[in-house]
């Protein structure tokens, strides 16, 4: 009889934060974003995505360099009233890493 996988575990804070209203953005980042004190989308408005990365990486200095980029659509997104579409993907934000 196999064994039986071990079950994945759930950040339900994570899931269930407002951060999760941002498009395409994983669950793991809206921890990372958690982890820094934020609770609430309007707290990223004003806020420098490297800094937020680089409080980040402090706390977690493994985290992956492509987090920047999700903190630049987030941090656009709870700044942009009306965003543009092209514009809610991490791709329009990657820059030379």
């Amino acid at each position: 009889m196999p064994t039986p996988k071990p079950k994945k575990k759930t950040d339900l804070a994570a899931l269930q934060s407002p951060f999760m209203r941002i498009p395409r953005l994983p669950v793991d980042v809206a921890r990372d974003l958690l982890d820094l004190g934020l609770r609430e989308i309007y707290e990223l408005q004003g806020r420098a995505p490297e800094a937020l990365f680089a409080d980040l990486r402090r706390r977690k200095p493994d985290s992956p360099a492509d987090r920047v980029v999700w903190f630049r659509l987030a941090v656009y997104f709870a700044e942009t009233p009306d965003p543009e579409r092209a514009k809610l993907h991490p791709d329009a934000w990657r820059e030379a890493l």
